[in-house]
């Protein structure tokens, strides 16, 4: 049965400020590299038979965490994996967008990726490496807002994807055709922790 597993990226200073991450090489903080830290030792208690990454920099950190606890190397990056395009908000908070571009700045283009163009990425990934790795147990580190419309694509169902969290586990497997949900969005790793990095 082919499986694959997603891990979110751990937490960074943008997510706390509410700032547009998109395609910016903006690293963990201490919270976040603490969280893939706990992360990996639950991943640690598997076996994986591939392991891809997003390759920008808060989820090649997170992989890297992993990847030493797990014993296993990332066997490549994939462009495919990175969060939603921002464009021209790329690295601005709300106030920042409003002073610049006034009160109806999400009226004007941004330049930012369309849904329609993430989800057929996310849904190209899915085919691809299905289709490269049948019945293997696949690890992914990935980004939030793309993984949740990655899911809405793949389940048919716009009631999931939401708000995915911080180093979050989710494992969906293939049923014949179709993909089904075996875990998701687990943090039982960091609710475990005796002193919680939520």
């Amino acid at each position: 049965m082919t499986t694959i597993t997603f891990v979110r990226h751990g937490i960074t200073d943008h997510n706390i400020e509410n700032r547009a991450q998109g395609h910016t090489q903006n690293p963990l903080n201490a919270t976040g590299r603490a969280q893939a830290g706990l992360v990996a030792k639950r991943l640690a208690k598997e076996s994986w038979d591939v392991f891809i990454s997003s390759d920008l920099r808060r989820a090649k950190e997170t992989a890297e965490i992993i990847s030493a606890e797990i014993g296993k190397p990332v066997d490549f990056y994939d462009e495919r994996l990175r969060e939603m395009d921002r464009g021209m908000i790329a690295d601005t908070i709300e106030e920042e967008r409003v002073q610049r571009w006034g009160e109806k700045w999400h009226e004007l283009d941004m330049k930012q990726e369309t849904h329609e163009s993430m989800r057929a990425r996310g849904l190209h990934f899915m085919e691809d490496i299905a289709a490269r790795f049948p019945g293997q147990k696949i690890l992914v580190v990935t980004h939030g807002y793309f993984l949740g419309q990655t899911l809405k694509e793949l389940m048919g169902d716009e009631t999931t994807g939401e708000k995915m969290r911080n180093t979050s586990v989710t494992t969906v497997y293939l049923d014949s055709s179709k993909w089904c949900y075996s875990l998701y969005d687990c943090i039982r790793h960091l609710e475990e922790a005796k002193d919680p990095v939520l």
